[in-house]
């Protein structure tokens, strides 16, 4: 398939020579073949199974079909001019139930990465995308500290096979849902709602973070090695009421440095400490922990869809982390009693999430003079994409508009970092294509390209052909 760029007025902003773009997706969401060669449950294969806990009970069992599809997926992403695709490898499909070697699943990983260096697209490799095995959940999951150490040597046999190919390896995805939103919120498999297992679950997810560098760089001092976290900007609705500010720093504590502080200053925060105290957090944390979760690395992902405004005072009865389900929930923030969430009058996506690229601008800023920047680490923002009702047109075509101006909104929101001196190095827009979205099934659509599910047809969207555009010209 050959992409036309549409012939529109462009603007003079350019991006730096060596910025990649790229887009991204994640094993689950896209593979289907949920029970071939070798592959066993996975704690979403068995979530999904729960009644009310998915949007119309759909799984991945057939997903995008990528796992049969992967190649014309790959020259879909050449004729699209993507430099760069990261993508992630199933805990279930490598080491199925957390036990031996799969020969089979990681031979799929290995025809994935050489179709992508034949087309000049640059693989980066995320080892973990929520979807542990089955059988290490029912030995206690991320809150049993074993889990960790059965996730380096899960790396380690991902790394045995592709090693020679991939220099970017990104160890966790979002630890902030593989944990609060997963153990404590019961939004997101395992579906859980346990305070104390959810943050012995975070410290463990970011142990296991901490031991794959460590291994990784025994093996080769040359990778690019990181992790990607979901990030926000927590606002005040009144910047001067005491307890509107105390809500905002507790949402930004527990969203954003509960896992910053620990990976670049070797330590948790002493006011989230505070905060969730009372759950034996302080039993979790052994002697050592913080010198190997604060092993240094080589980049940062950022992954940023909107930002969270809040107060003291009532507002919004749920927050913009709700499922859908009909399952009760608790907040999944540890300690987040008496904090409510506010709109800010902004357009919103498909999600109920607002729109807010300069919330981007913002966090790059921040991560970077605070973080990244001291400890010489390199920022890509991993994730950034949304969700709309697209429409198919008599012709089959996709003019999803409201996309197409939140990719240009937010990689100017980037370029007006750039011009702030952060050195971003890159973009990959959330998602290549169409997917399962965790707990909305298949409702949501957050692709630059349609996937009709019945029949699995591929069909660029308008912003598909707008970031083909500006790709090719490097320029917004």
């Amino acid at each position: 398939m050959t992409i036309t760029p549409a012939a529109e007025p462009r603007a003079a902003r350019t991006f730096p020579q060596d910025f990649l773009f790229g887009a991204a997706t994640a094993a689950y969401q896209i593979e289907g073949a949920a029970h071939e060669d070798g592959r066993t449950d996975s704690i979403w294969d068995v979530f999904c199974r729960v009644p009310g806990a998915v949007v119309h009970a759909d799984n991945g069992e057939v997903a995008c079909d990528h796992y049969h599809r992967y190649a014309d997926d790959v020259a879909l992403m050449a004729d699209l001019g993507l430099q760069t695709y990261r993508f992630s490898t199933s805990w279930s499909r490598v080491r199925p139930d957390g036990g031996q070697v799969n020969k089979q699943g990681l031979a799929f990983y290995s025809k994935l990465v050489d179709q992508l260096l034949e087309k000049n697209i640059k693989p980066w490799l995320t080892l973990y995308h929520w979807d542990l095995p089955q059988a290490l959940e029912e030995k206690g999951g991320w809150a049993n500290r074993d889990t960790a150490y059965r996730f380096a040597e899960y790396a380690a046999t991902v790394h045995d096979v592709l090693g020679d190919r991939v220099d970017a390896w990104t160890t966790l995805n979002e630890p902030w849902c593989a944990s609060f939103l997963s153990y404590i919120g019961g939004e997101h498999a395992p579906g859980r709602q346990d305070v104390p297992a959810g943050l012995a679950a975070a410290h463990h997810l970011l142990l296991g973070h901490g031991l794959v560098v460590q291994e990784l760089r025994k093996r080769d001092p040359a990778l690019q090695l990181g992790i990607t976290l979901n990030l926000t900007v927590a606002d005040p609705v009144n910047p001067d009421d005491a307890g509107d500010l105390d809500a905002a720093r507790r949402i930004d504590g527990q969203f954003n440095r509960f896992f910053l502080d620990p990976i670049f200053r070797g330590r948790y925060p002493e006011d989230v400490l505070r905060d969730v105290a009372g759950n034996g957090f302080e039993t979790v944390v052994q002697p050592g922990d913080l010198g190997i979760i604060s092993t240094p690395i080589d980049a940062l992902g950022v992954n940023y869809y909107h930002g969270e405004f809040v107060s003291a005072k009532p507002g919004l009865q749920e927050t913009t982390t709700a499922a859908p389900s009909e399952r009760p929930k608790r907040s999944p923030f540890p300690a987040a009693d008496g904090v409510y969430w506010h709109s800010r009058g902004l357009p919103q996506t498909a999600m109920d999430w607002d729109v807010q690229p300069e919330g981007l601008t913002r966090l790059l800023r921040r991560v970077h003079d605070e973080y990244s920047g001291p400890a010489g680490v390199a920022i890509a923002v991993t994730e950034n994409g949304a969700a709309y009702d697209d429409v198919v047109l008599a012709d089959g075509s996709v003019d999803d508009v409201d996309r197409r101006s939140f990719l240009t909104a937010h990689l100017g929101a980037i370029l007006d970092a750039v011009d702030d001196g952060v050195p971003v190095t890159g973009y990959f827009y959330w998602s290549l294509l169409d997917n399962f979205e965790w707990a909305w099934g298949y409702d949501k659509r957050f692709g630059i390209v349609r996937v009709d599910y019945e029949t699995q047809a591929r069909t660029p969207k308008a912003s598909a052909i707008e970031y083909s555009r500006i790709i090719g010209e490097r320029a917004l």
